[in-house]
């Protein structure tokens, strides 16, 4: 099913480069034997870094950062299977900027994960790098293809051409016949990947991504993990926090899942928070000076996107030929806009343009929600998510229960409930069984992490935050509030977020818990 995953600058970056254009690195995948190897004594060989492969999402090699500094690249060989440290190996692909203050100010490596799961380390750290510029006066900057992930040994499932069918389909069946073509449509996908990637499968669970980072720390050379994860990247720092505590350094979590809930739960907190970011982009449309173009009042832009939608699922309207607008691509497309209150505009301008029969702005959001690049190739950041997602989560659904809780989902959201409940089927007939009901984050020992809530986020809503900082533990958990839009508050350039995470960060001075930024 196509998936509203909690990611947030690895979204940011393919709508940017889609957008721009049409309106206007490290290793391979083979398994290799690690018998009688200490991997935790290898040397990086850092080179500069190739141009993404098609799996991390294409495009150029990374421009140099400001003041000339290139981008370095390597792989790490981590244990395919961790119950069998000695057995194959896979590459792990990195991505490093060194830092740029004076040798004696730095205090180590910064990893960086963006979410997803599914995003890619290597393409979205170059694409944000300036904003981290401050922090790359003391650390190194480091990020990397989880296991799954682009070059890490990245989940292959179904070619381009029938992707372009999957993220087309009726996701929010209306009778029996549609509701079989939707699960037969899931089991062949899910069929693609345990048949190109059944090796694999079993081993791109969050806990293998955290024994990779720990492995990481080693092999860069830093005694303490310092770690920057955003939206599902939180999820993983805290595993790694719950099974390395005391090796945990200064961490900072943006954009927080909320490690309490199912997948269900997390789910039903999802249709909440687009519910109300779309409530906030209608309230603020309709609130300026300007005349609206999309409704003359929020619920009259929520009923003409809600009629939009209905009329999608009975006759699909041109997008980008020869592919159509369905219903499925236009939800998944506004969804995609209410990622960043910096791509309302783009929402706007594609709604106007779908009331007049042009469906092709919208579709390019949703293009970037799924990975599809200009050249009709496809990242595997969607393969990727659900690889990891159902591996991680025990639950499998069933129609019969979705149908049972689409009252509960249409009440959090009109627009997307019936979306993301159907959603709920993704993991149906998964090849490898899922390893609990939500992760387990429980930090005894660790030091002080800063968990950051955004009010506004569509994908990780701000109670999170509260239930993150809760379940790290007493005296681990501080939490931090922004009040304001989009998924994350670091890179809403903030200045009150911005001083508080650099002051820790860079100085180890912790937020007085409880702090709001407006």
């Amino acid at each position: 099913m196509p998936n509203m995953s909690p990611s947030r600058t690895t979204v940011a970056a393919a709508t940017a480069v889609l957008l721009a254009s049409a309106l206007a690195a490290c290793g391979d995948n083979d398994t290799k034997s690690g018998k009688d190897a200490d991997l935790t004594a290898q040397e990086l060989s850092w080179e500069d870094c190739p141009a993404p492969s098609a799996a991390e999402g294409g495009g150029g090699a990374p421009s140099p950062l400001p003041g000339g500094a290139e981008w370095q690249c390597a792989t790490m060989k981590a244990p395919l299977d961790w119950s069998k440290p000695k057995g194959d190996t896979i590459d792990i692909a990195l991505i490093k900027a060194a830092a740029s203050g004076d040798k004696e100010d730095r205090i180590g490596s910064l990893i960086f994960n963006f979410g997803g799961p599914g995003g890619s380390g290597i393409t979205t750290l170059p694409a944000f790098g300036d904003d981290y510029a401050k922090l790359r006066t003391r650390y190194d900057l480091v990020s990397f293809d989880p296991r799954g992930v682009g070059r890490s040994a990245g989940v292959e499932c179904e070619d381009d051409e029938q992707l372009d069918t999957y993220f087309q389909q009726d996701s929010t069946p209306d009778d029996d016949a549609e509701k079989k073509k939707l699960v037969e449509n899931v089991k062949a996908f899910n069929g693609a990947c345990e048949k190109n990637s059944g090796k694999t499968l079993p081993h791109v669970r969050t806990t293998d991504a955290a024994r990779d980072m720990d492995l990481m720390r080693q092999v860069l050379g830093d005694d303490k993990l310092h770690y920057f994860g955003i939206s599902y990247g939180t999820e993983l720092g805290g595993v790694y926090a719950h099974l390395f505590p005391k090796k945990v350094g200064r961490a900072v979590f943006d954009a927080v899942v909320d490690p309490t809930q199912t997948a269900e739960e997390g789910s039903l907190g999802q249709a909440k928070g687009f519910q109300l970011a779309l409530d906030n982009f209608a309230k603020d449309c309709t609130s300026k000076a300007e005349e609206c173009p999309v409704g003359d009042t929020e619920q009259d832009v929520k009923d003409r996107i809600a009629k939009l939608l209905e009329d999608l699922d009975a006759k699909p309207i041109t997008g980008l030929p020869p592919r159509q607008l369905t219903q499925t691509a236009a939800t998944n497309g506004i969804a995609q806009s209410l990622y960043s209150q910096d791509f309302w505009p783009y929402l706007t301008q594609g709604l106007e343009e779908a009331y007049e029969g042009d469906g092709k702005i919208l579709m390019l959001l949703s293009d970037s929600m799924n990975g599809r690049g200009e050249n009709g190739e496809y990242s595997n950041m969607q393969a990727a998510n659900i690889s990891i997602n159902c591996a991680d989560d025990k639950a499998r659904y069933t129609t019969d229960h979705v149908e049972k809780k689409l009252p509960a989902f249409r009440e959090a959201s009109p627009l997307f409930g019936d979306y993301l409940a159907w959603g709920m089927v993704g993991c149906t007939d998964w090849a490898v069984e899922g390893q609990a009901d939500h992760p387990d984050v429980a930090a005894a020992g660790a030091p002080p992490i800063v968990v950051i809530g955004n009010t506004g986020d569509p994908a990780t809503p701000y109670e999170g935050a509260r239930k993150m900082a809760q379940a790290l533990g007493k005296g681990v958990g501080v939490e931090l509030t922004y009040k304001g839009q989009g998924h994350g508050a670091y890179d809403s350039k903030n200045r009150c977020v911005r001083e508080n995470v650099d002051d820790y960060l860079l100085k180890g001075t912790v937020p007085k818990a409880g702090t709001v930024c407006g």
